[in-house]
């Protein structure tokens, strides 16, 4: 399948493929072409409601307002409804492997990925995008989430679905972290890579997906974040949304030491926001 992606979308087939990750409608690959360059596949399962057209689209809209990887080809490669994403290859260096190998402190991390956020909700959004409606944020979360859970965050979700209309939308990215920013070239410029789930949306919605990802969760790492960000936020709705984001963590963590993880941090943003949990007597945070 990558050799015909590339031979469909380039007109140049593959000689090598790396598998680099898979979910369940996605994979990528790192490819070496037969006339010797380097290229990232992404196929997508026809299943899968965002693909590889989405997220061209989303890619070359971000990129009017930061760095992102270039767009070689897009389109639908088999009679199934595979579609693949072909990007120029920036390299393996993420901003996480730096700070894991204390090459770039965390602090820095957290300004440069505030920076990059702040920049990408700069980008202009048609108005012919939909913007992801709340139902759509929370959907997978109430399908898995247990009831307690569920009931508990219950405040947080009622602020976000008393979002206004009139409250702007921004080109977000949907999955924000370090492993998603690639430095490349001799400056080590920062690319923002995988639009997978890039859509329009609440920037509140985006900036707290970041705080959570990134370990942000003392006063100080929030601070650094939201300084670097530094653009009007409110203040309520990005509290909400961490505690969704967060919650969201908790379901999809693997029982044990993952799990214990976020029901701590749950458990921290429980007295940090007390005003959006339920807290009932018979309660506890589920673990």
């Amino acid at each position: 399948m990558v050799s015909r992606a590339c031979s469909t979308l380039l007109g140049t087939p593959a000689r090598t493929a790396g598998r680099l990750s898979a979910a369940s409608r996605t994979a990528v690959f790192r490819a070496g072409l037969r006339d010797g360059r380097s290229v990232i596949v992404k196929l997508y399962d026809h299943t899968a409601r965002r693909n590889a057209l989405t997220e061209a689209a989303a890619i070359r809209a971000a990129g009017v307002a930061v760095p992102v990887p270039q767009v070689l080809g897009s389109g639908t490669i088999s009679s199934e409804g595979t579609t693949a994403l072909i990007t120029s290859d920036l390299g393996g260096h993420t901003l996480g492997a730096t700070v894991r190998s204390g090459d770039i402190p965390h602090a820095q991390a957290l300004k440069d990925l505030g920076g990059l956020l702040a920049r990408l909700h700069r980008a202009p959004v048609e108005q012919t995008v939909p913007r992801r409606p709340f139902f759509d944020s929370v959907s997978s979360l109430a399908r898995r989430c247990p009831p307690d859970l569920l009931n508990r965050i219950g405040p947080a979700l009622a602020v976000i679905a008393d979002t206004p209309e009139r409250a702007p939308s921004v080109w977000c990215h949907g999955d924000i972290h370090f492993e998603n920013v690639v430095l490349s070239g001799p400056r080590g410029t920062r690319y923002l890579v995988d639009f997978t789930d890039a859509a329009p949306g609440r920037r509140e919605a985006d900036v707290a997906h970041a705080l959570v990802m990134t370990a942000a969760h003392t006063p100080w790492d929030r601070r650094t974040l939201l300084d670097a960000y530094a653009a009007p936020l409110d203040n309520t709705r990005l509290s909400a949304w961490v505690v969704v984001h967060t919650a969201r963590c908790w379901v999809h963590a693997s029982p044990g030491t993952s799990r214990r993880l976020w029901s701590d941090r749950l458990t921290d943003l429980t007295r940090q926001t007390p005003h959006l949990f339920r807290t009932l007597r018979s309660e506890g945070t589920p673990r």
